[in-house]
């Protein structure tokens, strides 16, 4: 049971402590918590937008949240599992589509590999994550229109090719009764996008659906596609095996099984960043240590006289991690509050880094050669991070807190663990 006099003394000794090297201590334990939750949340935050950028656009373009194939031209079946589709609640929307691997040759035989994916003219309208990531750079997203196609930005740059252009599909992967090199599958483009992920720009373009079927021989009907979008992406699993339980036929995929490598790579990427950042606790904490066994010795008269008037060992103990608590949750606190705003600015913050190292270079430029300052530029990273938002995961926001405050915490219970290693007989004689 916690006593009303353990938080008196607690409070009493804060008192007492707020002048002198003690104070100074316990201020920089509660700056260097406040400074490390405070880069934590905004490391992670910065992080997760970037990452979330890559994932985003993977799932809602490429892989989707799951994937359903084998109908083999089985009209039948493919009209059913539509039909279950719409009747799911967990299923958003549901795509078909076709794609092969093509040679892209543009203006002046500028050529570049390109994966070609046959969609429904509607499908911006059917899936809304699709038409929210793939931002259109120029142009419209419209394949309603024979022979109209649309470009990921650095594939169009590498073709050469602008809005009006014409592009050909050289070299075409497909059945058996299409030619592999035709120089009749021509392409007006109608659009050019950009998504958050660079692969998919320099690679990506997108087809009318019956231009597909036209185009990719019948062999690629019986490998039509669907691609589902589900509310909750993690509770995919669920519904992968409800359709693996209703068409034993079909094959159904998670978007885990996609890009497995790359979400691992991130994943790791992001641990070790927090177990870097998080040594910078362990480093508070060593601090704390260190002043709160300076203190428990400094106070070894007052630690003897709660004693002598029945003070159990943990009743006294108590108090010293209540100063480590209070250490924590003053650092931790302001540390998540400012954490929060910088996310928020995080924009302006990059913008702010990009004109200051623009005019300090530029400074040492025109002391050094001043006819050499017209070739001083910002660097344009600064504007592509600034347009990646930073992404808050409040159970993330929330351990980072915790752990601040923990991390005093425990601090303070290692050091006052031997609050007592000196009897009450031998403090008051030496005394």
């Amino acid at each position: 049971m916690f006593n009303k006099w353990i938080l008196f003394v607690s409070r009493r000794f804060s008192k007492v402590d707020r002048h002198g090297r003690s104070a100074v201590t316990s201020t920089l334990a509660s700056l260097g918590i406040c400074f490390g939750v405070m880069t934590l949340i905004t490391v992670i935050s910065v992080m997760n937008g970037f990452q979330m950028s890559f994932i985003d656009s993977i799932m809602e373009v490429s892989s989707y949240h799951v994937k359903v194939s084998g109908f083999a031209s089985d009209s039948s079946l493919e009209r059913e599992f539509v039909e279950y589709c719409q009747t799911d609640s967990e299923i958003v929307s549901q795509v078909p589509f076709l794609e092969a691997q093509a040679l892209a040759v543009g203006r002046s035989e500028k050529q570049s590999a390109a994966l070609v994916r046959a969609l429904p003219p509607t499908v911006c309208d059917d899936d809304a994550g699709f038409a929210s990531e793939v931002r259109m750079w120029t142009g419209n997203f419209d394949i309603s229109s024979p022979n109209s196609i649309v470009l990921g930005s650095d594939l169009a740059r590498r073709l050469g090719v602008r809005i009006g252009g014409v592009v050909n599909l050289c070299a075409l992967s497909g059945g058996a009764d299409v030619d592999l090199f035709s120089s009749d599958r021509v392409f007006i483009v109608t659009g050019m996008f950009r998504t958050g992920y660079a692969d998919i720009n320099s690679s990506y373009a997108f087809i009318n659906f019956d231009d597909g079927k036209r185009y990719f021989g019948e062999k690629a009907e019986s490998n039509l596609v669907y691609g589902l979008k589900i509310h909750d992406k993690y509770k995919d699993a669920r519904v992968v095996a409800r359709l693996q339980q209703k068409f034993p036929n079909l094959r159904v995929e998670s978007w885990k099984n996609f890009n497995r490598s790359f979400f691992g790579a991130l994943r790791v990427e992001k641990n070790m960043l927090m177990v870097l950042v998080f040594l910078i606790f362990v480093v508070v904490g060593i601090n704390i240590f260190s002043g709160m066994r300076r203190m428990v010795f400094e106070r070894r008269e007052e630690i003897s006289i709660m004693s002598a008037f029945g003070g159990r060992k943990g009743q006294i103990q108590s108090i010293f991690v209540m100063q480590g608590f209070l250490t924590g949750f003053f650092g931790a606190v302001p540390g998540l509050v400012l954490g929060l705003l910088l996310c928020v600015r995080m924009s302006d913050i990059f913008m702010l880094i990009s004109k200051a190292t623009y005019y300090i270079q530029l400074f040492f430029v025109m002391l050094a050669d001043p006819s050499s300052a017209d070739f001083v530029r910002e660097n344009s990273m600064f504007m592509v991070y600034a347009g990646i938002p930073p992404r808050v995961v409040p159970g993330e926001v929330l351990a980072i807190t915790v752990f601040g405050i923990f991390s005093s915490l425990i601090a303070s219970w290692i050091a006052s663990r031997n609050v007592l290693k000196m009897t009450v007989a031998e403090v008051m004689r030496d005394e």
